[in-house]
C-alpha cells in the first residue's frame, strides 16, 4: 500500500447493497471506492484492472462465490487484501472464508465507522473479525486452559511481537498467509484473547514468550 488513499473495490451481487456500501464509504477520508462487481468472476477481472488495496467481498454470489473469489484474489493478486462482508456467520462459512485467505470477516450489520476502521486495518495487513465472528471461532477452537502453544504458534506470536504483518510472518516462516491466520486463531483461542496485542501481553505474562 502507498501513502495515498486506500483503494477499495466492492463485490456483491445485490445492486442496492453495493450502492449502500459505496455511499457509506464516500463519507470517509482516505478511502476511495474505485470499482464494483456483481459476481466473483467479474471481481477477479476488476482486481486485475484496478489493483485495489482492499476488496470487500460478499460470501454468496453467482458464477463464483466469495470463497472462490477470495482464493483467486489471494493466489493471483496477493497485494490486494480480501475483507469478507456478509450476512452469514455459521462456523462453516467463517472457516471457509478464513481458510481461503481472507484477512477479515465482517457482518453486514457493521456500522460505517467499524467498516472504515476494518478497511484501514486490512490495508495494513491486520486480521479483522467482527466480534460475533471472533466469539464463534474462539468457542469452536478453544482448548483446555493453559494448553501450551506449539512451536509454530510460538514462532508466529514471536513475529507478531516484532511488529510483522501476516504477510511478513509468512515470508519469515516460509508459510502461506492463510496458514499464519490459522495459527493466530488457534493461539487466540488458547490464550483466550481477541487481538494480536493482547495475545503478546498474555503470552509474556505466562512466560510463553521471552523478549529482551
Amino acid at each position: 500500500m502507498t501513502g495515498g488513499p486506500i483503494r477499495v473495490v466492492v463485490v456483491d451481487d445485490h445492486t442496492v447493497m453495493r450502492a449502500g456500501v459505496i455511499a457509506l464509504l464516500a463519507a470517509e477520508d482516505g478511502i476511495d471506492v474505485i470499482g464494483e462487481a456483481g459476481d466473483g468472476r467479474a471481481a477477479l477481472d476488476l482486481v486485475e484492472r484496478c489493483d485495489p488495496d482492499v476488496a470487500l467481498v460478499d460470501l454468496r454470489m453467482p458464477v463464483l462465490d466469495g470463497v472462490g473469489t477470495t482464493a483467486g484474489i489471494v493466489a493471483r493478486y496477493p497485494r490486494t487484501r480480501v475483507l469478507i462482508l456478509t450476512t452469514y456467520d455459521t462456523d462453516q462459512d467463517i472457516e471457509r472464508g478464513v481458510e481461503a485467505g481472507a484477512i477479515g470477516y465482517l457482518l453486514k450489520d457493521t456500522t460505517r465507522e467499524q467498516l472504515a476502521d476494518a478497511i484501514r486495518s486490512a490495508a495494513r495487513g491486520e486480521t479483522v473479525l467482527a466480534p460475533r465472528v471472533a466469539e464463534r471461532l474462539i468457542a469452536r477452537m478453544r482448548r483446555p486452559a493453559q494448553e501450551p502453544l506449539t512451536a509454530r504458534e510460538t514462532d508466529v506470536l514471536d513475529a507478531v511481537a516484532d511488529g510483522l504483518t501476516n504477510a511478513e510472518i509468512g515470508r519469515r516462516l516460509v508459510i502461506a498467509e492463510a496458514t499464519v491466520k490459522t495459527h493466530l486463531l488457534r493461539l487466540f483461542a488458547k490464550l483466550d484473547v481477541n487481538d494480536r496485542t493482547r495475545a503478546v501481553v498474555v503470552a509474556l505474562e505466562r512466560g510463553l514468550l521471552h523478549r529482551p
